[in-house]
């Protein structure tokens, strides 16, 4: 017993020490991973699920992408006994080190992330290296759910009222949302109406907050507004964050949908296995399968009722157009065979962007990286399940606000408020800068003199962007990276959001609440902006533009619309327009971003994606529709 013990925590450390390397940081995953590498399996006894090295040569479904929603789907069709689902993923397993949550930054750029970056651009995130902003992938099972901060928020009801609207047969989205959840929080959950327990996905409070967070919701009061459930009926106030947390660790939707059903024999997970093009059969227009790699070897499998992609925002737009779906002539350009005309492949692109303010503090209770590397804070979070380990990078409030910019008379606010009782020198310059892809130059100026101080940071997320970005080949290779322009700030309605947030925040970070830690603005200007006057529009305007944080919530770019809309990618059913038996399900089909985080959202696409794969194979009433996808008739928009 002794032996495996030991060999148990060498894995563990050896696997800390690839992901964050061997410096000053590496004690902290040393001993967390020494720790509670053991104590997770004694308590869990979900193991991993089995990897599928040699794969059937035919499935019922193949789905690729085993991410936030791929990971729904595996789970919901394989609960149809005669089904057999093949899950495809081009990453591996998780790692100890990304179950602790206050090191999900320290994922970023490790192995466990597609590493994409946008194209140089002049409009926004002027302080990264070469202009180019960071967009942070998973590519592990259980996808971005695995390096994102673990937020859930539902969105507001009217974004999902008119999601909804856009099903020619209406969907109920907010069941989606309920029929996944397992509220852990008991007030919470007594509100039935927005909230369900005994779901797989696990959401609960964060185990841990400094005394700041109560300040925050102080000030948010101080401000006029309510606290409030941000993921009941009402959106505009503020909260203490939920979080897809269990008992003190990440609970990823791979840890949430595929662990528990990793013994049902009707489901195959290939890791490693990068899918490069979806098989398509050029006279019937019918996807019969994929084509993907693993160990440097070209296989393919193929698929008896349909394809399914869920790669994400990015992957499956590139793989529709490596497969010869999406705008012909620059399929053409990059020499790819066009099976079907879709102008809307990777256009669209919607992200959430934000900027940030920065304040110090008088007392020793914000979260301060070396602070936290001791041998004190390893072992509370190894044995009691709390602790500043479990915080997610310090991410406690929650707030949404309107600017001028928005509608008063609607509960539908135009500002996130990420409010963290951190922020980016919290570490000294060393992970935060890197994942945010920060130059030395501007941090040094920046931040430099404020290197593990105690600080908070609000994050000013704008909600409902009106720029939109696209996705590109780069060449008709699948292994090379598309491209990806951001076009962030290019529309004057954003700038002006954005602008105003950042000027909430800054009085948000005044209030007497918050001054009674000694706050105070981090008041360096920012480098390019220096010839303006201090916090005039003009100066904020310019300062948006330089330090623009993505926050991951890359979708739109595959969108769902009628036949009528020429930039539909999928019919209200999720169907490609144009070739029969494919489908997208995950991000890319919102026709617009939802107002907040979007991992639950992208859950709830899964779960109404997985109904609707079930209502259309297991309905009588459609046996003559499946008759006639021979004739190519899978959807309404397919050219002869």
């Amino acid at each position: 017993m002794a032996v495996i013990l030991l060999s148990t925590i060498l894995a563990a450390v050896k696997a800390g020490v690839a992901l964050i390397g061997a410096g000053k940081i590496a004690v902290l995953p040393f001993l967390i991973a020494a720790m509670t590498y053991f104590h997770y399996d004694q308590f869990d006894p979900e193991n991993r699920p089995v990897d599928k090295v040699e794969v059937d040569p035919m499935y019922d479904f193949v789905v690729v992408g085993a991410g936030s929603a791929g990971s729904v789907l595996a789970n919901r069709l394989t609960e149809v006994p005669g089904w057999k689902v093949l899950l495809l993923e081009a990453g591996g397993h998780e790692t100890e080190i990304s179950d602790v949550p206050i090191l999900s930054l320290y994922l970023h750029k490790s192995k466990l992330d597609w590493g994409y970056k946008t194209e140089p651009s002049d409009t926004a995130c002027q302080a990264m290296v070469e202009k180019r902003c960071s967009w942070t992938r998973g590519k592990v099972l259980g996808g971005s759910s695995v390096l994102n901060t673990m937020l859930y928020i539902r969105g507001e009801q009217e974004g999902l009222r008119q999601v909804g609207r856009l099903r020619e047969r209406g969907v109920v989205v907010r069941g989606g949302v309920a029929k996944s959840q397992d509220q852990r929080n008991p007030y919470l959950a007594k509100n039935t109406r927005y909230h369900a327990t005994g779901g797989y996905q696990t959401v609960q409070d964060s185990p841990y907050n400094t005394p700041l967070g109560v300040a925050f919701l102080e000030a948010a009061q101080e401000m006029g507004y309510d606290i409030r459930d941000v993921n009941g009926e009402k959106q505009t106030g503020f909260a203490f964050y939920q979080f897809t947390i269990r008992r003190g660790t990440r609970c990823s939707t791979a840890k949430a949908f595929l662990r528990p059903i990793r013994l049902r024999p009707n489901l195959h997970i290939s890791i490693y296995s990068h899918v490069t093009r979806v098989l398509i059969d050029p006279g019937t227009r019918r996807a019969y399968g994929v084509e993907f790699i693993r160990d440097g070897k070209r296989k393919t499998v193929l698929a008896k009722k349909e394809v399914i992609l869920s790669a994400g925002a990015i992957n499956s737009p590139h793989l529709l157009m490596l497969s010869g779906i999406g705008p012909r002539k620059h399929l053409e350009e990059k020499g790819i065979r066009v099976v079907h005309d879709s102008p809307g492949v990777g256009k669209n692109l919607q992200d959430h962007i934000s900027s940030s303010v920065t304040f110090l503090i008088d007392h020793p209770i914000s979260l301060v990286i070396n602070r936290l590397v001791n041998l004190n804070t390893a072992i509370r979070y190894a044995l009691k399940e709390d602790g500043p380990l479990t915080s997610s990078i310090g991410l406690e409030v929650v707030g949404f606000v309107p600017t001028k910019y928005a509608n008063r008379s609607d509960d539908w606010p135009d500002m996130e408020f990420m409010v963290t009782s951190t922020s980016t020198a919290a570490d000294g310059g060393t992970q935060v800068k890197k994942a945010h892809g920060l130059t030395d130059e501007f941090y040094n100026e920046v931040f430099g003199s404020i290197n593990y101080k105690d600080t908070f940071a609000i994050f000013a997320m704008m909600l409902r962007p009106k720029s939109r970005g696209e996705i590109l080949l780069r060449s008709s290779d699948p292994l090379e990276y598309p491209l990806l322009y951001h076009n962030y700030l290019t529309h004057p309605h954003d700038v002006n959001v954005l602008r105003e947030g950042v000027k909430a925040a800054v009085a948000y970070g005044q209030t007497e609440a918050l001054k009674r830690f000694g706050a105070r603005l981090h008041a360096v200007p920012y480098p390019n902006c220096k010839h303006l006057p201090l916090y005039t529009d003009e100066y904020w305007n310019c300062y948006i533009r330089q330090y623009t944080l993505s926050i991951y919530h890359y979708s739109c770019t595959a969108k769902m619309g009628p036949a009528t809309d020429p930039y539909a990618v999928v019919d209200p059913d999720l169907r490609v327009y144009g070739v029969a038996g494919l489908r997208v399900v995950d991000a890319s089909i919102m026709p617009f971003i939802t107002n907040g985080n979007i991992n639950a959202p992208v859950i709830m696409i899964g779960e109404k994606g997985a109904d609707l794969v079930k209502g259309y194979w297991l309905n009588p009433s459609v046996g003559k529709r499946r008759k006639r996808e021979v004739k190519v008739r899978f959807n309404s928009n397919v050219e002869i």
